[in-house]
Parts: C-alpha cells; structure tokens; sequence
C-alpha cells in the first residue's frame, strides 16, 4: 500500500512560538536532497547490516564472494534493519537541516536492531573500530562486519555503547513513554521513537499511547513522532497488529487521539512526501489536540532473499534473524548469499577505502552538535540540624528551580505530599505529573533524567514493586553509558512511602528495594531514615546528586522525631551510633541494637529502652542505618563502610539485633557478603499471609518493641 490517510490541510503551528517549523524543516530537506541519495544510504545500511551478520572478508568487494569470506556461525538479526535502516535514511536529511537551536533524537524500541545503529555510526564516523578512532577505511569497514557482535565493544544490540543511542531497545514496552519523557520542558527537540509491532503489544506501549493525555497543559514541550514498523511478525509468527486491516488501522490510532499516515515504503518519493506533511502536523507534546503518528507497513526483512532452495523465507518468521542458517556450508545457500549482497550495488555505494560515495553522504545527518550540559542548579541549602525543611518543602524548593519533575501515579494527596506553592491543598502544580501506571512514570523519569534534567518517583510501597523489571533494564543502560564514559547522569530517585506497615495486606510489599540490592550494581543506595526530618534530608542529597540510583524508604504516618545529633554522620557514613539509647561509653557492648528505617527506629527504640529497665547490668550499644548499602561488602558497594568503621559501629564479638523496614534475606545477603550473617539476628517483614491489624503485624514479624526486646534477652541469655 502507498500513502492511506486522508490529509487535511496542514494545521496552524500549536504551542508556544520557540517550537520549532518542522514542516519548514522537511520541505527545505526535500529541495536539498534528491530521492537518489536516500534511496543510496537506504541500501549502503542494509548491505553493512547483511555483511555484518555474514561476512569475515571481502566487504568491498574487489573479486567475486568465497567461502571462506563468510561466517561459520553467522548470528543476529535481520528482520527489523530494513525499515529501521529506511527510516534512519530519511531522517538523515531532516536532521542536517533541522531549525537551528533544535535537535532530534532518535529512540529504538527494538533492540534487536544493533546492526542498523552500528551501521549508521560507521556511515556517520562515530564509530571507532581499528584503534585509529572514528573514521571511513577499508579496514574499518571489514571490522565492522567481521567483528560483529563486538561483544567486547558495542555488543549485536542497541545499547548507549553504541554512539547516538540514548535508549536500552529491547525493553520491550517503555520506548514511547521514555521519548515522551525526553521532550518534556524541552520545546526544541524532536524524539523519533522507533516502534516494532510486537511492542505494541505489552502493557507499557499500549498505555504509553493515551498516557501523553496526562501532560496536557503541563508546561512548554517538545514533539514525539511515534513511527510504528508494522512489518507483520513479532519473533515467532504474524503480529496482533497484522491483523487490522487499513480502516481498522486507522481508526485505532484515530481513537487513541492520533492522525494516522500509513506508508508501505515502496516509493522513496511517496513516502518523503508523506513524512513531510507529518512533520509539517508536529505539535508539542502537551497541545490538547491529535498528534501524527507514521505507521509503516514495509515487510520484515525486505529486500533479503524471497525463497531459496524451495523454503518460503520472505514473510515467515526466518527472517526474524538470520534467513540464511548455512551459508559457508550451504552452497544453495552460499549462492543466494552472493546474490543477496550483490543487489545492494556496494561498489557504487563505497569507494575502495570504505568512504560512501558522494551520493550517500547527501542523506547523512550532519555531525552529532555536542551535548548540551544539564542546567546548574545549586544543590538545596542544608540550613541546621533542626531547621532543615520537611519531604514536601525539598521537592517545592527542588521545583523552584527549575529543570524537574514529579512523577507520581495518582498518589501524591495520599502520600502527604503538599505540592502546592503555598504547602496547602492547591491544585497540582505544572512540574507535577500523575497518571495510575508505575511503568509509565519511571519511564518518563528515564526519559527525563538521560536528557540531563532531574526528577523524582514518588509511590506505594507495594505498587514500586512493578517496575522492578524496567529498573533492571534501566539500570543496565546507565551501567553501559557509563561504560563510554559518558558519566554525570542525573539521579535515578525514588520515595517510596506508605509503607505495608500501616496498609492492607493487598498493599504490603516491599520487594522492590530487595531486587534493587540483589542486583549489587553499585549505584544503588537504599535509604532507610529514622524519622521525617532525616528523610527531607536525605531527599535533599539524593536531588543534589548524579549517576545514582537513590530509593528512600519514608512512611507518611511520622509519629517520632529522634535527636538530631548523629544527622551528619548518618548522611556522610550512612550509620552512627544513637548515644542517647546506648550505654554511656561502652568499649564492649554485650549486645548492639540497630534499626533501619523509621517504623524500625519506633519499635526498636522502645525496646532499648524496655530492654535498659528489664536489665540495667547489660552495656547496650544502639546503632541507626541509615543507608543499607553500607552493611555490604566493600569491593562490592561503594558506599560500604570501611572494616574498621564496620568493627567501631558492631565490635567483634557482640551479638547484634537488626530491625528493618525492609524484608531480612536482603539484609542478610548484604552482611554475609562481609562475613558477618552468623552473629546479626535480622527481623524485617514477612508476609502473614492473611490480613492483620498493624500491631498485630508487627507482632507477627517479630517487629513490636515487646517482640524485639524479648529477642535482645534470648540473644544474651545465649552469649
């Protein structure tokens, strides 16, 4: 099918006058590059993407193909790179030409097509692959394709390790709320998201879509351009996509509030006119009025072999990867093979020292502009031990200046956050976001903080626990960034309240924090304060920071307030010890207390107390956690306390009873890791698997102050 979509005149320009004319943009693109030159990068990236799943030798070609020039396992993926690939070609002109002071970025929800972004680095030099930096060459060219998956370097997916790559494809889900979240305050850029049909299907996609309905009215943004790869076939067999006929399309996307424009790619002429018109309809992202979306319907795999050997591969889920499994050994195989990347014309599309021809450089963007540095913004005042304002005063003060955002899933009142100017019940102020979707948040979040801004979560407990996968990922990415060296990341920040302390048994979940610590990635911090004071805080640091990922554990019922004495030292090191609960200058405690949280802080402070009158003979030492990460092993968390620290704190020798908010194994894992899980009996939450009263939960998990004193007297009865 060619161009579908009825097209109504093209709308005014919506939103403030700094949004850029893309429609401008396109047409000047249009009169600028000829059909010729994308028609050539079109096929010089799916030839590198052929030769990188297949060819050892020989990749500009100088003699006819060999054997031995082909792989003798070749892996990868093949399906997805031709509509990428035509994509990135037309987007290629647009970005050289985009309105000055803007920028277009480029997200892949498909992460399976690491070919095409290593391919599009090497025509755009900005992949080093020889040692002699970024560059064009023959041998650089033959190490692309021989040294792929460069599993040491830039992996077979799409990474941050591969330059350009601001997203971790492969998610499967968040690619679209992520670019939303790239453009939010951010009126001058552009975000292609790169959609796969398969993604369409998972929960995150799917809610992404209406989920822009949440930002309206919510500030100066700039534009998403959804483009949908509608190639038929997920992994293993059609689509759900592939089964909506062009109406059906059309008025679903029609009904999500979007202008569709389907293209099925087979006129490179058509198909610019059509994304011309589309970015002539770009509006910013917060304009209550329907957004373009381009769903192009080119098949997987195009342009690779139809059939060979009498096995149908076009259309079937073959080329999901590699369409030829044996080639080296196949000579049917071997033939079509020969006959696949001789389609391409490579002669005619690289010069014999791996330049492109002067045709395809026409349709490169030009080079990446450098990165803008995030806005300064001075870290919060820290103003007295006794004056230091309160969770919601961090985050309107955090607010005030500028660059940040409030994500929350429809729970702010709930929490207790008051985010009006005033700190009263006024409505939600523009920085503030709610929409009843965890996934959808975090990646907003994502999306904002690798854009350079700062942001914070704020959430159940019990529902934080859903993006325990897209945290991993997340991650992952951040880990691979920093891999490049391109460090200075805002913060990943959580506040995690209502804790299942207080709530429903439905509501009572605290895994979130215990995934996070399993992973031993060592930008986690969990932050576990004693009271309200020390969790503003600790918010105050965490909004302050970068390259960490920061989740604080604060319950939104404060009914104590603890000396602020230690408030330096518990921020610095991460524990201290309470000299008000412990036993006057005690070298050999018999027993060490120690909470980590608030809820732990409350019990297990009455039970010092309970356990000081019961026996006044025993030398108590009270220690307060309030960064759980310190507990591990030094070589694996940063933040670790030192061995000599960790003996000061817990003297060798000295049983040691642990209250945390949080559930014990993580704890325990942490404290094995330094060899220390025999002697620290941990008591955190289990599930009573049924409803209970809060006391009586607290009773249950050996949390009440009677249960922990009468715990602190079997330990020592047992010394």
């Amino acid at each position: 099918m060619t161009r579908t979509a009825l097209l109504p005149e093209p709308a005014a320009m919506a939103g403030p006058g700094d949004f850029p004319d893309w429609g401008r943009a396109a047409a000047h693109a249009a009169a600028r590059v000829p059909d010729s030159a994308i028609t050539a990068a079109w096929r010089a990236l799916n030839y590198l993407c052929a030769a990188q799943l297949y060819l050892n030798d020989n990749v500009l070609p100088a003699r006819s193909l060999r054997v031995e020039d082909v792989k003798e396992a070749p892996s990868g993926h093949w399906g997805v790179c031709p509509p990428v690939n035509f994509m990135l070609a037309h987007l290629g002109p647009l970005t050289a030409g985009r309105p000055p002071g803007s920028e277009v970025l480029v997200v892949h929800g498909a992460g399976h097509a690491g070919p095409s972004a290593l391919a599009h680095a090497y025509l755009t030099k900005t992949l080093t692959l020889t040692g002699n930096g970024p560059g064009w060459s023959a041998a650089d060219m033959r190490a692309l394709a021989a040294g792929f998956p460069h599993t040491r370097a830039y992996g077979g997916e799409i990474t941050p390790l591969i330059p350009g790559v601001r997203y971790t494809g492969g998610q499967l889900g968040p690619a679209l709320a992520v670019a939303q979240g790239m453009v939010l305050d951010a009126p001058r850029r552009l975000v292609v998201a790169l959609l796969g049909d398969g993604e369409l299907e998972t929960g995150a996609a799917a809610a992404a879509w209406t989920a822009r309905r949440a930002l309206l009215g919510s500030g100066l943004h700039g534009a998403v351009l959804p483009v949908v790869l509608a190639n038929g076939l997920r992994m293993g067999g059609p689509s759900i996509l592939a089964g909506l006929d062009e109406d059906e399309l059309r008025a679903y996307f029609t009904g999500l509030g979007y202008e569709p424009f389907l293209h099925d790619g087979s006129s490179v002429a058509g198909f610019r006119a059509v994304l011309a018109e589309v970015f002539a309809r770009l509006r910013p992202l917060g304009v209550a009025r329907p957004q373009p979306v381009l769903v192009l319907t080119m098949p997987k795999g195009a342009t690779g072999p139809e059939e060979v050997a009498g096995r149908r591969i076009a259309g079937t889920p073959a080329v999901h990867k590699t369409p030829l499994k044996d080639p080296a050994r196949n000579r049917e195989e071997f033939d079509a093979l020969a006959a696949w990347l001789a389609s391409y014309e490579p002669a005619a599309l690289f010069t014999g020292r791996g330049q492109p021809s002067g045709l395809v450089q026409q349709a490169l963007p030009h080079p990446a502009p450098r990165p803008r540095s995030a806005p300064h913004v001075a870290p919060l005042a820290v103003r007295g031990e006794q004056a230091w304002p309160l969770v919601s005063a961090v985050i309107r003060e955090r607010a005030a200046a500028g660059a940040f955002r409030l994500f929350s899933p429809d729970e702010s009142a709930s929490n207790r956050l008051r985010l009006a100017a005033d700190g009263g019940d006024g409505p939600m102020p523009e920085w503030a976001s709610e929409i009843l979707n965890e996934e959808i948040c975090h990646a907003w979040l994502q999306g904002y903080t690798e854009t350079g801004r700062d942001a914070l979560l704020a959430t159940y407990e019990a529902f934080a626990a859903v993006n325990t996968s897209v945290l991993v990922q997340h991650l992952k990415h951040r880990s691979a960034r920093t891999a490049t060296g391109a460090g200075g990341l805002a913060n990943v920040n959580y506040l995690i309240t209502s804790l299942g302390w207080r709530n429903t048994y439905t509501h009572q979940n605290p895994g979130l924090v215990s995934a996070m610590l399993e992973t031993e990635n060592p930008t986690v911090h969990v932050y576990t304060p004693a009271d309200a004071t020390r969790a503003a805080a600790v918010l105050t640091v965490m909004l302050a920071g970068r390259d960490q990922a920061n989740f604080l554990l604060a319950d939104k019922h404060h009914t104590l307030a603890f000396p602020p004495d230690t408030f330096r030292e518990e921020l610095t090191s991460g524990a201290a010890i309470w000299t008000h609960l412990s036993t006057p200058s005690p070298e050999h405690p018999d027993i060490v207390l120690a909470s980590a949280g608030d809820v732990a802080a409350r019990e297990l402070s009455a039970a010092a107390g309970q356990l000081a009158a019961a026996r006044p003979d025993v030398r108590i030492r009270y220690v307060h956690i309030n960064d759980l990460t310190v507990l591990g092993p030094p070589g694996t968390w940063p933040a670790a306390l030192p061995d000599g620290a960790f003996d000061r704190l817990f003297p060798t020798g000295a049983p040691v009873l642990l209250a945390t908010v949080t559930q014990a194994p993580a704890v325990r894992a942490l404290l094995a890791g330094r060899g220390e899980a025999a002697r620290v009996r941990v008591v955190g939450y289990r599930d009573p698997g049924r409803p209970l009263p809060s006391a009586d939960l607290l009773e249950y998990c050996g949390m009440s102050a009677a249960a922990l004193t009468d715990q602190a007297l079997s330990m020592l009865k047992e010394q």
